[in-house]
């Protein structure tokens, strides 16, 4: 592995039944600083919708797209996840929900945060339900913060009247980018600030733990165990706020009826761990 940024990477974005949500995110990456990545959409038993929407990127999108399906279920976002971890191509891989849209900068800022035996846990930036509402009904996306402004001053001020609106949770992240450093380093493991919609990490660390586990079915999680087995497996996370924040569209919340399962799975694991 590389430190110097000679890599390949592959985007792994996760959807489910959410076409719209999933075009504002694959719009977001059109014009990322850096382009040396591919995508695999993960994909949790959409409907035809979303096959014709991806059919529809495939001759006019400048980055290679790969569509994984498999058959719906219930919530197996796992086990598509570690079909798509096995068919990238890239070393490194970034994870990536498709309700989420990305700054123009958020493939190079995982790139340059990647080091070996590291990964990266991002975090995101909510949308209220009005600009989702308007984001989705828009033909015309650039009124949006993520893309290019005329200048970084215009920029800032459009992120502050985002924030002042009610229509974003948090404006910081925006208004500064902080480099690699030593304490983005967490020194044990910490359940809080996982997400799943932002993470990445080597592919060869992924595979070396089996991947995500497949027997978190139903939503909750099973991104904290991915979290848990790699740092246990001796590799690093690294904090990646105040670098490769996403914005997450606003949604109702997902079914949770497995959510207490599945923490208490997480929790028994850290404890035999432990022992």
């Amino acid at each position: 592995m590389s430190t110097m940024g000679h890599f390949d990477i592959t985007l792994l974005i996760a959807t489910y039944n959410w076409p719209r949500a999933l075009e504002l995110c694959l719009n977001s990456l059109k014009n990322q600083t850096d382009q040396r990545f591919d995508i695999v959409i993960a994909d949790d038993g959409s409907k035809i919708e979303t096959r014709q929407l991806i059919d529809s990127f495939y001759l006019k999108f400048p980055i290679k797209i790969t569509h994984l399906w498999q058959e719906d279920q219930g919530f197996r976002k796992s086990k598509i996840l570690n079909s798509s971890i096995h068919q990238a191509t890239g070393q490194y891989l970034i994870f990536l929900d498709g309700d989420c849209i990305v700054q123009p900068d958020f493939v190079e800022q995982h790139r340059n945060l990647a080091k070996p035996n590291q990964f990266i846990t991002g975090s995101r930036i909510l949308l209220s339900e009005r600009l989702t509402t308007k984001l989705c009904n828009s033909e015309d996306e650039q009124f949006f913060l993520v893309d290019q402004a005329p200048s970084k001053i215009l920029k800032k001020i459009q992120a502050l009247r985002l924030r002042l609106g009610g229509d974003i949770n948090k404006v910081s992240p925006l208004l500064f980018k902080l480099p690699d450093h030593g304490l983005r380093i967490f020194p044990k493991y910490f359940w809080k600030r996982i997400k799943g919609c932002n993470m990445s990490c080597w592919k060869q660390d992924a595979i070396d733990i089996k991947g995500f586990d497949e027997t978190f079915e139903g939503w909750g999680h099973e991104d904290a165990d991915f979290v848990f087995r790699l740092e246990n497996a001796g590799v690093q996370r690294k904090s990646g706020s105040f670098s490769t924040e996403v914005f997450h569209l606003w949604h109702k919340s997902q079914p949770n009826d497995k959510e207490k399962i599945n923490k208490n799975k997480v929790l028994s694991r850290i404890a035999n761990y432990s022992k």
